[in-house]
């Protein structure tokens, strides 16, 4: 196996790999042994990772002991060692040579307890000797020089803080002194030291404490209420909450720290802090180190590559298999994997667990904890207890805090704050109808969660600063992506921005750089012609103002695509469109090479008519029908169990059933607003097209139900949204290609039901009546009334013929 094939599966099998590497050395122990070390050492999958990386790097460590190289191989050496490993060899000392039972490291290097040690000289004596310690002024010393102090520190600390609250109980300065460091006297000694020097610590300016446990000392005495001890904020974001990380001198807040860490990621472009770097040191942010598939491994249970869950003798699961047992919710009722809940003891189902509703109770948004669906009960009024329910120091309101700091809507208000201001502290008027949106949303995790995916923070504080300009050109700049579209449905459904076609500039897009691949400029021209004269302008009449759906993009482009070909194997033939002859065009027709030949006859009629090409025929396919068989029985056991089945959600059925009965396509279906659904008199209607249809009691019940309840699942919560199936983006309905998986996922074959509802609904309708119901061209009317056999306009005529034979006394019964 060469060096490069160990690397790939360092990243692949790394436990495998060190143990393979181990056993080609150490002979005496068997395999499973050596694994079994291995496993204890490696730890994790990035330890493990980097060890099996560095024993592929360099093997002969493992026979010669000798550093340089990780901490992790000399932990695994010796334990090596201790397992009876006689042909692996123990560390070495770099220094002296000296075998190693123990190590002590510098950068890459292993030292023994002598070697190892820092040398300097004494502040005291003046003699160069070994470190012992460091004298209060962080000067060096050693053993034979301490540093004494006879005082008691508990004294010394209540007369400085007696300074600050006279009265404050000795008992209590003396205790939250030994909680500051328990185990560790001569550290309470040095937090003494510290605030002899400076007594301001304890009134404000405690981000500057040398030592962490003098923010421990303070929140301690905070909580004793000791008077006049101030808890120190956030000397860069001013907020009051654990400040224990070094920068500049100061303390400073977790989340400050990973600012002043920000690099961009070299797959996503998110400004984050890195969670790893790749090969070439390259930083990668969590997200995209979550995603790699290298970090994804094989569920043994759904068998999709995923992240993994927990490990079981069979191999991994991921978080959607985990196993749960199967209990009755104590809270919907249903049968299904329920997790106890921690503070009732009862089984909770997922959905349950994940659900957030207004509770019945207090009436504010939280996540349900007990209850009934119909009536849900939150945590604290579950569970009024003070001491799992803190409350926030920032806005009072009981939450169950797991660590120190505000509340997740007081968060998320901070966040936004920090996102949105400019330098001057101000808000950007444009961007102040979001900012009000998402600090009022229903669900302030769904909002955190959504700021801190891929790049969304990174634009909106770009946006918010004034680094870019808040249009849509500047949007178009970023890399293309779910998440920067995301970003703007919402800039556009909070007025930030005004709305525009995204897919007819989508489609703009893609054809500017079809034509541009081709390689001529005679070819580029035509395509150029041919996209933006024929398939834009007619694109642009047809929708008639309205956004184009995203199959009308999908064929435009598949049409522009397949001129794109044609034109290529043209210049491979040294032939250009205006000297292609009808052979050519059918050798191109014949060959394997040939793609969408529909479609580029269509490019073709076109040049014909442009002049472009002369003596070409490429005759168009004439529609005769469908091409399946009408399976009339299985449409109507679907329809029938959508009606019937309420275990599906109501949307779901809804849309299924305007497809079986109504012939209606997933895109005509997903663009339904609730102006479509009309009620008077108790009846519903649904206005599919010029003439609304009445609905049946079923379906009218589920068409009610779907205006009453419906809700997207964008970050914004709920909207005035018209659209009768909103989508994921606020202010925009659902794809045509969701709601077409979705129908499918229910067992519907789209083309198949449709087709088989249009046949049906042809045999029973006039071809006018028919258009003007469902909303569907005249044109394709006639074609699937001329193919149902159930041409009205032949019976209009057969008719009159009948009328006119009785007239003059012809047997208009008798055969002719």
């Amino acid at each position: 196996m060469t060096t490069a094939d160990q690397l790939d599966r360092a990243v692949s099998d790394p436990i495998g790999l060190i143990t393979d590497l181990v056993s080609d050395v150490e002979k005496g122990l068997g395999a499973e042994s050596i694994r079994a070390v291995v496993t204890a050492v490696a730890g994790g999958r990035a330890k493990s990772r980097q060890l099996a990386k560095a024993l592929a790097m360099r093997s002969a460590v493992l026979a010669d002991g000798r550093s340089p190289a990780p901490r992790a191989i000399g932990d695994l050496l010796i334990e090596l060692r201790k397992a009876g490993a006689s042909a692996i060899a123990a560390p070495v000392c770099a220094e002296c040579g000296k075998q190693l039972r123990t190590l002590q490291r510098k950068g890459q290097d292993w030292y023994c307890s002598v070697c190892g040690q820092e040398r300097a000289e004494c502040t005291a004596c003046g003699n160069v000797r070994r470190v012992s310690f460091r004298d209060r002024k962080g000067l060096p010393r050693c053993s034979m020089c301490p540093d004494t102090d006879d005082r008691d520190p508990a004294a010394v600390a209540h007369e400085l803080i007696t300074a600050i609250a006279p009265g404050a109980d000795r008992d209590a300065v003396a205790e939250a002194l030994r909680q500051s460091a328990p185990h560790r006297p001569h550290y309470r000694q040095r937090v003494v030291w510290a605030l002899e020097e400076n007594p301001r610590l304890l009134t404000g300016e405690g981000y500057l404490a040398p030592h962490r446990a003098i923010l421990r000392f303070i929140d301690l005495l905070h909580e004793a209420g000791v008077a006049g001890i101030v808890r120190p904020a956030c000397p860069r974001c001013h907020r009051v909450v654990r400040i224990d990380k070094p920068l500049d001198g100061q303390r400073v807040c977790r989340n400050c720290i990973a600012k002043s860490r920000f690099e961009e990621c070299v797959r996503c472009g998110a400004r984050r802090e890195p969670a790893t770097r790749d090969a070439e040191g390259r930083p990668l942010c969590p997200s995209c180190l979550v995603r790699d598939p290298a970090n994804l491994e094989a569920c043994v249970v759904c068998g999709e590559s995923r992240m993994v869950n927990s490990r079981t003798a069979d191999g991994p699961i991921c978080p959607n298999c985990r196993p749960l047992p199967i209990l009755l919710c104590s809270i919907c009722g249903r049968t299904a994997p329920c997790m106890l809940s921690k503070l009732t003891g009862l089984p909770r189902c997922g959905g349950c667990d994940r659900r957030q509703a207004h509770c019945t109770v207090c009436g504010r948004m939280r996540g349900i904890h007990s209850g009934t669906a119909d009536a849900p009960v939150c945590g604290p009024c579950t569970t009024p207890d003070a001491e799992l329910w803190r409350p926030c120091p920032t806005c009072g309101q009981a939450e169950r805090l797991h660590a120190p700091g505000p509340c997740p809507r007081c968060t998320l208000k901070q966040r936004l704050h920090e996102l949105f201001t400019d330098d001057t502290g101000s808000i950007n008027p444009k961007l102040q109808s979001l900012h009000d949106a998402l600090v009022d949303t229903e669900r302030a995790g769904t909002a955190m969660r959504w700021l801190s995916k891929g790049i969304v923070s990174t634009v909106l504080s770009d946006l918010g600063s004034g680094r870019r300009p808040l249009t849509h050109e500047a949007l178009d700049e970023l890399p293309e992506g779910k998440v920067v579209e995301h970003i703007r449905s919402v800039l556009v459904a909070t007025e930030a921005l005004p709305r525009r076609d995204e897919q007819m500039i989508r489609l703009e897009r893609h054809m500017k750089d079809l034509v541009a691949s081709h390689a001529t400029p005679e070819g580029r021209k035509i395509l150029h012609r041919y996209a933006t004269w024929h398939l834009l302008r007619r694109l642009r009449r047809r929708s008639r103002g309205k956004e184009i759906t995203h199959y009308q993009l999908a064929g435009a482009r598949q049409h522009l695509r397949a001129a794109v070909h044609l034109l290529d194997w043209l210049e491979e033939q040294n032939l250009a469109l205006s000297t292609c002859r009808q052979a050519d065009l059918e050798r191109w027709m014949t060959s394997d090479d040939a793609r969408h030949r529909r479609e580029a006859g269509h490019f073709v009629r076109w040049a014909l008519s442009q002049k472009i090409a002369r003596d070409l025929s490429f005759p168009a396919v004439r529609w005769n029908g469908p091409t399946q068989a009408m399976d009339d029985e299985a449409r109507w056991g679907t329809a029938r169990r959508l009606l019937h089945d309420d275990t599906l959600k109501p949307e779901d059925r809804l849309a299924g059933l305007l497809l079986l009965l109504y012939a209606q396509w997933p895109a005509a279906i997903s663009r339904l607003t609730i102006d479509h659904i009309e009620e008077t008199d108790g009846a519903v209607r649904i206005r599919l097209g010029a003439v609304p249809v009445e609905l049946p009691a079923p379906v009218a019940d589920l068409a009610r139900q779907q205006v009453a309840v419906r809700r997207s699942h964008a970050v914004l919560g709920r909207t005035e949204s018209p659209w009768l199936f909103p989508g994921g983006q606020p202010g925009r309905p659902i794809s045509a290609w969701a709601m077409g998986e979705r129908l499918r996922k229910l067992g519907i074959r789209l083309a198949e039901a449709r087709s088989t509802a249009l046949f049906q609904l042809a045999t029973e309708l006039p071809a006018a009546v028919l258009a003007r119901t469902l909303g569907i061209d005249i044109t394709v009317a006639v074609k699937w009334q001329r193919a149902a056999a159930g041409d009205w306009a032949a019976y209009a005529a057969e008719i009159s013929q009948r009328t006119t034979r009785h007239l003059q006394g012809e047997d208009v019964h008798a055969p002719r």
